[in-house]
């Protein structure tokens, strides 16, 4: 399995056959904060890591911890390196205590530290050369010197500090390539390496790059590691931070709390505790903000009754079948604007609908009354929904409750306007009303039902009575 540069080969051998399936093997994974963390054994993936090279397949390994995931939240560039790639090893307690939370399986503490000594094994059985770039000046000599002392046979392909001058880089990256290392270690930390590494990846023909952290400090004796009971308790950060504290107490007092808050929200968002906890205060505004509307608006829904019984003499109230959440039907109320024979006089007006074939719409519809025609230029008309609101069939905010012949002619994604309960004001309804045509309409009430919550919510409320008052698309 021993790397060589040069594609050129008469034959493939069995060795290379089975480099070459271990390299295709896909692990299992654990999926934390957005990132999928391989779940293997530190010796199986050391095995994996020499096939990629055997097996001459092109892959970037990174390591995540807690630090790694703070700054992965406000750092996109780093963001984007940690999701390019191939492998994402798991390091630190910090990460099995989230996924704890989380109830994910989780399977061994990947940290470079411990992988190192297995990683330089199977590349001293394999003939394969290893690169150490990064670190203080002599750290990477100091770390090597240690590799070759317990693994005579293993070749150093060649090391350098981290500090260079940025205009040599081309030049570095050369002389990585003359080695014919099959790993290349780069320890620069966090979130420098990866983005180096993402950089100028495509420039190095190294089949495995691995960003490594602080790996090269440890192995070099330049910081002493935890004694082994102390990692055996899993606090080996503790140690890190006795051997530095000033340079660690923000990375470890600070940054560990501020993981384990990040961990608790992330569990309770996947559990559904954010959308039950949204739920129950949609619901709680909605009883609060109806019980109170109502009793501001009594005396315009007196005048309205008044108004509408003395036009025509007939019912003041219009109940009508509509669509609810999850496809439920349930009796819609609004105070009555047409004329009492409206719904069978709509068939012969259908072909002089303003709106496409899902929604009728006419300007100047002739049903409407004279007085349905103030309410409605007000929206008026819709007040009654509020006892809608008190009884749980409708929201005060939500995509507007459908005609069942409606429903019918939706097609593909419309349907999803129906995964939440209806309301009297929407997104749409305070951006333009009938104005805006039902494809667009549908867009977004799924993407209000996407980002739902309190805020959201509270926004559109305080819209609506500028976009009543405005009148655009009131008709």
């Amino acid at each position: 399995m021993k790397y060589t540069p040069s594609s050129d080969f008469r034959f493939v051998s069995n060795t290379e056959v089975s480099d070459r399936i271990e390299a295709s093997r896909t692990w299992p994974t654990t999926k934390l904060f957005g990132l999928p963390l391989v779940q293997a054994s530190r010796s199986a993936m050391a095995r994996h890591i020499l096939a990629l090279v055997g097996a001459r397949k092109r892959s970037t390994i990174n390591f995540v911890n807690a630090h790694c995931i703070n700054q992965q939240r406000s750092d996109t560039s780093y963001r984007a390196a940690l999701e390019g790639s191939d492998l994402l090893l798991p390091d630190g307690v910090g990460l099995e205590i989230a996924a704890k939370m989380n109830a994910e399986q989780f399977g061994e503490n990947l940290n470079g530290t411990d992988l190192f000594p297995e990683l330089c094994r199977e590349a001293e059985d394999e003939g394969t050369g290893i690169f150490l770039l990064g670190g203080l000046p002599h750290v990477a000599d100091r770390a090597a010197d240690w590799a070759t002392t317990q693994f005579p046979a293993l070749r150093i392909a060649g090391t350098q500090s981290g500090y260079f001058n940025p205009c040599d880089e081309d030049a570095l990256i050369e002389r990585i390539n003359r080695s014919h290392a099959g790993i290349v270690l780069v320890g620069f930390g966090v979130p420098l390496q990866e983005k180096w590494i993402a950089r100028n990846r495509h420039k190095l023909t190294a089949p495995v790059v691995m960003g490594v952290g602080g790996l090269f400090d440890y192995y070099s004796g330049r910081i002493a590691r935890a004694p082994k009971f102390v990692r055996a308790c899993k606090s080996e950060w503790i140690w890190r931070l006795a051997m530095e504290p000033r340079r660690m107490a923000k990375r470890y007092v600070a940054g560990n709390a501020q993981f384990l808050a990040h961990s608790m929200l992330f569990a309770a968002r996947q559990k559904g505790a954010f959308d039950y906890a949204n739920t129950i205060a949609k619901r709680a505004m909605d009883i609060v903000g109806a019980s109170l509307a109502i009793m501001a608006l009594l005396p315009i829904f007196i005048a309205t009754a008044l108004a509408i019984r003395l036009e025509d003499a007939g019912p003041v109230f219009f109940s009508q079948t509509r669509i609810g959440a999850n496809g439920t039907p349930f009796s819609m109320i609004k105070f009555r604007s047409m004329y009492t024979d409206a719904e069978e006089r709509r068939k012969a007006l259908l072909s002089q609908s303003e709106r496409d074939g899902t929604c009728f719409k006419m300007r100047n519809d002739p049903r409407i009354t004279r007085t349905g025609r103030f309410i409605r230029r007000f929206s008026i008309d819709e007040l009654p929904q509020l006892f809608n609101v008190l009884g749980g069939s409708m929201s005060l905010v939500g995509p507007r409750p459908a005609l069942a012949s409606e429903v019918t002619t939706y097609r593909g994604t419309h349907w999803q306007r129906l995964c939440g309960k209806p309301g009297i004001t929407c997104t749409w309804q305070v951006r333009g009303r009938a104005e805006i045509p039902f494809e667009r309409q549908a867009i977004m009430d799924r993407a209000y039902l996407k980002r739902t919550n309190l805020w959201v919510d509270i926004k559109l409320l305080l819209c609506t009575p500028g976009a009543v008052l405005g009148g655009r698309g009131a008709y």
